[in-house]
């Protein structure tokens, strides 16, 4: 069983991610910070891993029943140990509590724009206000929303026309990207591991997260969060391409939106005009 286990493992790589981290590495200075954290947290929980096994093992194997050897003596308390692993468990805690703040502020906080990135001329908005302001001003926010099965991205208006699509999110590259993350029925997650960390989509709520790409690349992801029959087929792709390219592509689906929905509405006046 445990090498059928292994090799059906190894036939899907793509579960083992970055294999002992997250897949996160490379995408955004965020999801650089979550991956640098989670390795730090990693090392010292690994140290006290292998610290408590090792004196486990060595407790088994030493002070063993032998057979036909006496009863193992009963230890009942020892308080210079027990005072000892819990004011070293609290110096860990404080420890990593200093170095979790110290990072905090760089996965919480956007960063600026890229000079060659999107500026707001290019029909792009500020952050809001419940979110840390990017510095500069120069920022894109998408309004993101999670519906069983699939996601939907509404864009800054065109001339007018109100933007959006469905499964890949199209993104200037250099441009610090703001995202206002909500649901229309019941929870999910959007999670694009390189690009930072997990954002929940709850009903009613709005959550926020950033990133900023600073190369032209496809970014996959998934629901992170058990939404119903269909979740597994819930994916999510973000596609960077230059903001030349990224306004290109603005104009064009403002137009196609509106030539759609110009057409449905001629096709509702010939059904009206045909019914009695």
């Amino acid at each position: 069983m445990l090498g059928a286990l292994a090799l059906l493992l190894i036939a899907a790589p793509s579960a083992f991610a970055d294999f002992f981290t997250p897949e996160n590495k490379g995408g955004s200075r965020n999801a650089d910070d979550i991956q640098t954290l989670f390795v730090i947290a990693m090392i010292i929980g690994g140290v006290i891993f292998a610290g408590v096994e090792g004196v486990l093992v060595y407790s088994l194997i030493r002070f063993r029943r032998r057979r036909g050897g006496p009863e193992p003596a009963q230890i009942r308390g020892n308080t210079p140990l027990e005072m000892g692993w819990t004011v070293g468990a609290a110096v860990i805690v404080a420890i990593l509590a200093v170095i979790t703040f110290a990072f905090l502020g760089g996965i919480t906080t956007p960063e600026r724009s890229l000079p060659s990135g999107a500026t707001a001329g290019n029909a792009l908005q500020v952050a809001s206000i419940d979110q840390a302001s990017v510095p500069g001003g120069h920022s894109l926010e998408i309004h993101v929303n999670g519906q069983q099965y699939l996601w939907r991205y509404d864009y800054p208006a065109v001339r007018g026309q109100q933007v959006f699509g469905y499964y890949d999110m199209y993104v200037p590259v250099g441009t610090t990207v703001t995202l206002k993350i909500t649901s229309s029925d019941v929870a999910h997650s959007w999670w694009i591991p390189k690009l930072g960390g997990k954002a929940d989509a709850i009903p009613g709520h709005t959550n926020s997260t950033w990133f900023r790409i600073n190369r032209p690349g496809i970014y996959a992801g998934e629901c992170a969060e058990l939404c119903g029959e269909g979740h597994a087929d819930m994916r999510a792709r973000v596609i960077a391409v230059p903001p030349a390219q990224f306004q290109a592509w603005l104009v064009r689906q403002a137009a196609d939106i509106k030539d759609a929905q110009a057409k449905l509405s001629l096709a509702r006046q010939i059904r009206g005009e045909g019914n009695p």
